[in-house]
């Protein structure tokens, strides 16, 4: 019977396939994360997603470096990887601040001030969009629409979203989540 309590040939040679793919990647703390997470959700049809979700909620982010080594586990091409991990822009390659604030740029929100409350973030912050602060505290990204259209502007906090932002709404969303963080 396979970890997934489900007894079938196929999925016992997927999981055996997952295991002894896995220590193929050299040994660091990402691919440690990776693994962890391919041997959690590699069974499953469709992993590929789930296994993405998955590390970029335990890494913050999805190591380039790791693409290989999942993508062996999955039996998919570099290039498949790849080409989903940057399809989404909910997925991120590199390391994104301890406070990573999302604007809304898309039509409802332009047409309520998305655009000045866009610059006053970029002040606030000393942060352009889609970028990192130098001091890796703060990241700041330009999506397009957060499902709150009858409620823009709108922004995304370390994953909460925020309808109705003003400026000094900002400021003080701003300063707890970064009093809360300590940056």
């Amino acid at each position: 019977m396979s970890k997934t309590g489900i007894s079938s040939p196929f999925i016992q040679s997927v999981d055996n396939k997952i295991r002894k793919m896995i220590p193929l990647t050299p040994e660091t703390p990402n691919s440690r994360a990776v693994s962890a997470s391919l041997v959690k959700l590699g069974n499953m049809p469709g992993a590929l997603l789930p296994v993405l979700h998955d590390i970029q909620d335990t890494l913050g982010y999805i190591p380039p470096e790791c693409v290989d080594q999942i993508g062996q586990a999955l039996n998919l091409s570099r290039a498949e990887v790849h080409g989903v991990i940057t399809f989404y822009p909910h997925f991120h390659t590199t390391p994104k601040g301890a406070v990573h604030i999302e604007v809304c740029r898309a039509e409802s929100c332009q047409a309520m001030g998305s655009a000045q409350l866009e610059a006053h973030i970029r002040q606030a912050t000393g942060c352009d969009m889609n970028s990192t602060r130098a001091d890796g505290q703060v990241s700041v990204d330009a999506v397009y629409c957060l499902g709150l259209c009858a409620q823009s502007p709108n922004i995304m906090i370390n994953g909460e979203p925020c309808a109705h932002v003003t400026p000094q709404a900002f400021d003080e969303l701003y300063r707890e989540h970064t009093e809360a963080v300590s940056v």
